[in-house]
C-alpha cells in the first residue's frame, strides 16, 4: 500500500491544516495509508500524545481513513522527519512551504545540492509535495 507522510505542528496551525488537507486529498486519490507526524522537540519541554494529535486532526477533518498518528521525540525536526519517512518507507511526503527553507539549510550541511525533492527521491525513493500559502 502506498504511504503518505505529513509532518504537522501541534496545536494545528492554519498552515498545518492546509498541509494536512492536501495530504488527506493525496492519500484519498491514491488509496494510500496516511501517517500524520508531530515531532516533540526535547528542548521545548512540551509533550504531545498521539491521542492529542488524533483528536485535533479529527476535530478539524473528521475521521480520516487509513490514518495513523505518530509522535516522535527529537532535537531537530527535519532529521526526525527524515528518520520517520525512511522507517515508513514513504512514497510521498507532504510538507508546507515554511518547512522547505529549514530543509534546504539542513541539506546544505549534508550536501552541496539543496534540492529537497531530489535528495528525498534519491535517498528514500519518496516524492515531495510542497503546499503553498494559498
Amino acid at each position: 500500500m502506498t504511504r503518505v507522510v505529513v509532518p504537522v505542528r501541534y496545536p494545528l496551525t492554519e498552515h498545518s491544516e492546509r498541509t494536512l488537507a492536501e495530504a488527506i486529498r493525496i492519500a484519498d486519490e491514491r488509496d494510500a495509508a496516511l501517517t500524520v507526524l508531530h515531532v516533540n522537540l526535547y528542548h521545548r519541554g512540551r509533550e504531545v500524545s498521539r491521542a492529542d494529535l488524533k483528536r485535533a486532526v479529527e476535530a478539524e477533518f473528521g475521521r480520516v481513513e487509513h490514518a495513523r498518528y505518530v509522535v516522535r521525540e527529537g532535537f531537530l525536526v527535519e532529521e526526525t522527519i527524515l528518520e520517520e519517512v525512511a522507517a515508513e518507507e514513504a512514497d510521498v511526503v507532504v510538507i508546507g512551504h515554511k518547512q522547505v527553507g529549514r530543509w534546504r539549510q539542513m541539506l546544505q550541511k549534508l550536501t552541496s545540492n539543496p534540492d529537497i525533492d531530489g535528495y528525498l527521491r534519491g535517498k528514500l525513493d519518496a516524492d515531495v509535495v510542497t503546499v503553498g500559502k494559498d
